[in-house]
Order: structure tokens, then C-alpha cells, then sequence
């Protein structure tokens, strides 16, 4: 699963269960929820299900599966997907024996998402009649693409030193970057934190997500209707690039939203009462692993050459990496971009610049620096491998060695020891029974720690495991019958 489906799949299951029940009222939404954020296995599981009159028991879903080791891990790493997102209810058959059911509402709208009908206007409804002004491909790329960047540098702090980028960004833009914490207020200007480094880390799907939970963790406080909100984010991840849709069909929250995503670059509306808008690239590939710009300028480009509108492709193709790191911590970035020289003075001493090169060093006092500003040894080094050049790529490890744990070094220096917030679980029952528990919570990504000899172990989050705790008890109870 990708960053992105990760952070939307982590907010989703901190809603109660009226909202999914409401959210898969909407066939794109349904849609949606399948292609994005469903596993191999789980989209399986759900397609056969998708048509069976009767709830599928337990022991049948068991020989659908190889009992080998990486089979029965993907079955139970899918089952705990599809729970956590309520696609999938756990019930009671005839036989009082543990069975599984799609979610009827959901059922019902991939239905009809994947065969067609009904009046439900969920995909979007495209404009009658045409646009006087006509709003072309490029036009939208070249929009999403300033409105995105703008709020890239903002958050590297790339306006105090004069490298901002071509729009401003809105009051409301910046206090949603303020309030999810990626950057902090130090009198006029903004300064990037640990999680702001982190949100330049990502690549740009995974940008926009992060970004929309924080917009989605504020219409709640701003008691706008959830459903609403995560539902038009659904719908725009359906809709056609290039196309008018009319605004006649949204809520009051929706057109609400239109102004907000057009300063993020999602969408583009003339004017605020503007009766058609136009989804850009950032929106239509909300809900799949297209490249969310065509190009950048955070986008690296090869040696002496300068991306132009003639020779854009996607970002695969030109993000081979820029960065060269040598043994004597001596950097070479081959770019031209005011973005990638403003996040590599971040961490790193800049010394000469080219017009397609610069020349930089890693000190301690620029790690120091940078750690003292929230940003950690893993992300830097993390940064240098992401765009490591080429020519580094073909060597085991990217980085010289030296210069990685000399980089870990400085950030021990003043720091001794790590607190991860989680909880500790003992005393589960046999060997056996605590192992499967470990190797569960191992699957599902939450184990932090472990001591086999005392039986202990440590997990980022409970919830998962509480429904794990009481499906092998269910489980127990089914294999053992009521005596008498």
C-alpha cells in the first residue's frame, strides 16, 4: 500500500461507523475505497463476495488460501484491511459459526459503479454547455503546478530568503500548514518542522493526501458535514481531466470546498461563483498511482539539461535524482531549482553554485543545525538516497557508509534515547498463542518491540489488536460446542 493510501486509510478508521454507512451510499466512493486502498487479496476477497447471496463462514474463506506461511499473513493482513474500513462485517451464520458479509451499502454501490445505472450524479456532472473560455490540459497542468509549488515553498520556508514561488499563498492555506504542524511562526516568517520535512519527503500524491487530512481534521472543528467533505474528495478522483463539471449538483459544504482546493491547485474555478469547475491532475489521480504533476520544479532534471514545456514527461522519467555524495562529505547537486537548493541548505553548508550545479558540504554544524530545527538523521539521509544521482544508484550501498553514520553520529551526540508512545502486551496464553499474536501484529504494521523469552511485546495501537484478541476468541468458541 502507498503512502498516501496509508495516511487515508489511518484517518478513515478513526470514523465511526455511521459515517462509512453514509460514505458508501455513493458508488464513487465505494469505487474508490476498492481501487485505492484495497490490497491484491482483499479486491479478491471482495469481487467474489460481491454477488454471493449468503454470508461466506470462516472455514470456507480458510481453504481459499494457501496454509503456507506469506499466504496465510496476506489473507490476515486483507481481513484487517477490510474490518478496519467496515467493507467487511464479521457475523454469526445459521450455524453460529463465525461468517463474513460485505457491508450492504457498499455492496450495493460498487454494484453499481462496476455495471452502471441508477441517478445517483456520484462521478460528477459534466457541464452542458461549453466554456466561452476555453480551459486547456496544459493550462491546469501549469495551474495545479504554481498553486502546488507556492505551498512547497512555504513550507521550506523558501519565502523568507526570496525564492517564493509564482502565486502567494492564502491566510487559510497557511493556517492549515501551521495547524498540522510542518511549519511554526518565528515573528513573520515560517520555518519548517520534523513533520514539514517529512511532507517534502513524500512524493506528490502523498502530499496532497497528507495535506487533505489536515484540511479534513479542520471542516470537523469547523463542523462542516464530514460525509460531504471525504465524498466530493472521492468524486474528484473519478472525474476526467481536461472536463467542465457544473456545480448545480454540490452541497453548500462542496462549494464551499471549490475555493479551498483551488488554492491548493486540486481544482480550478474561474471565480468563486463560477457555475462550472475544472479538476486538475492533483484531483484526478487522488484515487490511483498516476504522477500527480507532469513536472515540477522540485522535479530533478539530468546534467545540462533544463526541463522546457517542450520536453516534459512524467515525473518517472526525469526524477532519476541529482544528488552526489562523496566520502569526504563533499555534495554535488546537478539542478537548476530554487526549490531543491532551498531544501539542500537545509541541512547542508551551500559553497559555489553553476548555472546547472552547486557544490555543498555536510558539516556538523549544519546537521546539528537542521536536527536542532526538528528535522531527523533518517530524513536526511532518507533525502540524499530519494535523489541520489544515477550514478550512485549503481552502487551497493547509495551512500558511502562513512558519511551515513557520521550523520547519525552528530544527531547522538545530544540525543541518547527514543520515546515511542504504544502499549505493552503480556500474559496472551501459550507459546504458540503469543507468537501468532506477534507475527499478527508484525503483519499489520504496529509491532515495536519484543521479548519472546518473558512473553512480552510492544504495539503502536490496541484497536487492532483488541479485534484480533476477540476473533480468536470467537474462534475458540466455535471449535469448542456448548456441552449437554
Amino acid at each position: 500500500m502507498s503512502v498516501a493510501s496509508q495516511r487515508a486509510l489511518d484517518y478513515l478508521e478513526g470514523q465511526p461507523g455511521i459515517i462509512f454507512n453514509r460514505l458508501y451510499q455513493q458508488p464513487s466512493t465505494a469505487l474508490a475505497i476498492f481501487r485505492r486502498m484495497l490490497p491484491h487479496l482483499a479486491k479478491n476477497l471482495v469481487m467474489a463476495m460481491l454477488f454471493m447471496p449468503i454470508p461466506l463462514a470462516a472455514t470456507d474463506l480458510e481453504t481459499w488460501v494457501k496454509p503456507d506461511n506469506d499466504s496465510v499473513r496476506a489473507r490476515d493482513q486483507s481481513l484487517n484491511i477490510l474490518l478496519r474500513l467496515k467493507v467487511l462485517e464479521e457475523i454469526r451464520n445459521d450455524q453460529h459459526k463465525t461468517a463474513y458479509q460485505l457491508n450492504k451499502a457498499f455492496r450495493k454501490s460498487l454494484r453499481l459503479a462496476l455495471t452502471g445505472g441508477g441517478d445517483h450524479r456520484s462521478f460528477g456532472v459534466p457541464s452542458s454547455t461549453a466554456d466561452k473560455n476555453e480551459v486547456t490540459i496544459d493550462f491546469l497542468d501549469t495551474f495545479a503546478r504554481q498553486q502546488w509549488e507556492s505551498i512547497l515553498y512555504y513550507v521550506v520556508g523558501s519565502a523568507g530568503q526570496g525564492l517564493g514561488g509564482a502565486v502567494n499563498v492564502t491566510a487559510g492555506t497557511k493556517e492549515l500548514l501551521t495547524g498540522g504542524g510542518f511549519v511554526v511562526l518565528r515573528g513573520r516568517n515560517a520555518h519548517i518542522t520534523r513533520d514539514g520535512f517529512s511532507f517534502l519527503l513524500q512524493e506528490t500524491n502523498a502530499q496532497i493526501w497528507t495535506l487533505l487530512i489536515e484540511y479534513l481534521k479542520l471542516s470537523e472543528r469547523l463542523q462542516m458535514d464530514a460525509v460531504d467533505v471525504l465524498s466530493f474528495l472521492f468524486t474528484l478522483g473519478s472525474l476526467e481531466l481536461g472536463v467542465s463539471y457544473t456545480t448545480e449538483n454540490l452541497t453548500p459544504t462542496q462549494l464551499q470546498m471549490l475555493d479551498d482546493l483551488s488554492d491548493f491547485g486540486v481544482v480550478y474555478r474561474r471565480s468563486p461563483d463560477s457555475p462550472r469547475y475544472y479538476p486538475t491532475r492533483l484531483a484526478t489521480t487522488l484515487t490511483s498511482d498516476l504522477p500527480a504533476l507532469l513536472n515540477t520544479s522540485l522535479s530533478t532534471s539530468s546534467i545540462g539539461v533544463t526541463p522546457t514545456a517542450g520536453n516534459m514527461v512524467a515525473p518517472q522519467e526525469t526524477e532519476k535524482g541529482y544528488i552526489i555524495v562523496e566520502t569526504n562529505y563533499r555534495l554535488y547537486a546537478y539542478t537548476s531549482s530554487p526549490l531543491n537548493i532551498s531544501i539542500l541548505s537545509l541541512f547542508a553548508n551551500l559553497k559555489t553554485r553553476f548555472p546547472n550545479m552547486l557544490t555543498a558540504t555536510l558539516t556538523k554544524s549544519s546537521i546539528q543545525t537542521a536536527i536542532a530545527a526538528g528535522i531527523t538523521a533518517d530524513q536526511i539521509i532518507t533525502y540524499l538516497t530519494t535523489h541520489a544521482h544515477p550514478i550512485l544508484r549503481k552502487s551497493t550501498p547509495i551512500l558511502p557508509p562513512t558519511v551515513v553514520d557520521q550523520v547519525r553520529l552528530w544527531q547522538l551526540e545530544n540525543e541518547r534515547m527514543k520515546a515511542t508512545p504504544g502499549y505493552l502486551i503480556r500474559d496472551v496464553g501459550t507459546q504458540e498463542e503469543y507468537l501468532k499474536a506477534v507475527s499478527h501484529a508484525d503483519t499489520i504494521g504496529v509491532l515495536t518491540w519484543q521479548n519472546d523469552a518473558k512473553g512480552i511485546f510492544f504495539v503502536t495501537k490496541f484497536d487492532q489488536m483488541q479485534q484480533y484478541f476477540k476473533a480468536v476468541a470467537r474462534r475458540r468458541r466455535d471449535d469448542d460446542p456448548p456441552q449437554g
